[in-house]
């Protein structure tokens, strides 16, 4: 079955930086266009970066230049590159398919996510 496992959030001041990972499996990664998300409290989650299957890659106005995302399809694994981190960027961060995964029996799926917090 489907599993995204995101990792490498955390406690950060503003201007720092943090590479967030996430591991796919029970799809074929390389042929999927995979995103990061993220849902800050109180907001919808939001796209912020995406990934083609031939590493074309597009993001969200509020992070261009400062975000990079990657992909190793050897690893099944999407990443995000974060520096000059805003307290703005404060959100649990999501990796999916774009669009996102949606299980016929119940629904989206989504990981657990990986908490970035940017502290001014």
């Amino acid at each position: 079955q489907v599993q995204l496992v995101e990792s490498g959030g955390g406690l950060v001041q503003a201007g720092g930086s943090l590479r967030l990972s996430c591991a796919a499996s029970g799809m074929i990664f390389s042929h999927r266009t995979m995103g990061w998300y993220r849902q800050a409290p109180g907001k919808q989650r939001e796209l912020v970066a995406r990934i083609t299957s031939v590493g074309l890659t597009d993001y969200a106005d509020s992070v261009k230049g400062r975000f990079t995302i990657s992909r190793d399809n050897a690893k099944n694994t999407v990443y995000l590159q974060m520096t000059g981190l805003k307290p703005e960027d404060t959100a649990v961060y999501f990796c999916n398919n774009v669009p996102p995964v949606t299980l016929v029996l119940s629904g989206p799926y989504w990981g657990q996510g990986t908490q970035v917090t940017v502290s001014s």
